[in-house]
């Protein structure tokens, strides 16, 4: 099912293109993980013994994610939130005809109260959210007792560069930094880690050093079938102090 004509909030839980209902997504971060595969498996596999029956998932973007999570066995309900214009009409395609899954186009203020999930799932989207606390704190409201929050963001402020700029992130976190957001909106963490360390040199070089604005979808290819294989070996068996990206799970605790 698919909501259609719901405009984005007005609110602080939007990003800077609050002012614009029309907003679409310009940023080539999508398009370069589309191909992904082993990429957004290792993710979803971090992911799934912490997702309930019923699962959010902000800034679902074109559904490339989506799909990961409707192949996990207990998930057996997906909203899927998404407010570019450009990019929801590719994710209602996708869901288009699948049993059990809704398309919202917005952001998660426009999720309704009364129909409360057991996970939220937030893939490269809190790096794009201007009040990130607010979203945080946002979430709790529409996850059960005992549920999940789930996030997965860009790590290292150091390697800020023209990449981050180009795909429209504000920031990148430090696990000390997230691990406070957190918590500071109630929630208690379960999980916090460090992924792909690999990914620290590569994004580096070609976002400060060479100051590029995009990542080829051969680049992206060959990263995922050759580098991200061997470093999902090591770091499912070794913690790394250190990684591009950052993998959090938290609960929200009764009371």
């Amino acid at each position: 099912m698919v909501q259609r004509g719901i405009s984005p909030s007005t609110d602080a839980h939007a990003t800077r293109f609050l002012d614009d209902p029309d907003f679409q997504y310009s940023g080539s971060e999508l398009d370069a993980l589309r191909g992904a595969e082993n990429y957004y498996r290792w993710l979803v596999k971090r992911f799934t013994p912490y997702l309930g029956s019923t699962v959010i998932e902000v800034g679902a973007g074109i559904g490339t994610f989506s799909e990961y999570l409707l192949k996990v066995p207990q998930v057996e309900r997906l909203v899927a939130i998404e407010p570019g214009s450009n990019t929801f009409a590719l994710l209602e395609k996708r869901l288009d005809g699948i049993p059990n899954t809704t398309a919202i186009k917005g952001y998660l203020a426009d999720y309704p109260g009364e129909a409360a999930a057991n996970s939220l799932v937030a893939v490269n989207v809190l790096e794009h959210v201007q009040q990130d606390a607010e979203f945080i704190h946002k979430a709790r409201d529409v996850v059960v007792a005992n549920g999940t929050l789930m996030l997965f963001v860009p790590a290292l402020p150091a390697i800020f560069g023209s990449l981050d700029r180009a795909f429209e992130h504000f920031r990148r976190y430090t696990r000390p930094q997230l691990r406070r957001l957190i918590e500071d909106a109630g929630w208690t963490i379960e999980r916090i880690s460090y992924m792909n360390v690999m990914g620290i040199l590569p994004w580096f070089v070609a976002g400060r050093l060479l100051k590029r604005k995009s990542i080829s979808d051969r680049e992206a290819r060959a990263f995922d079938r050759f580098v991200v294989p061997i470093t999902a070996a090591i770091e499912d068996r070794v913690e790394m102090p250190i990684g591009q990206s950052i993998l959090a799970v938290a609960r929200k605790r009764s009371g």
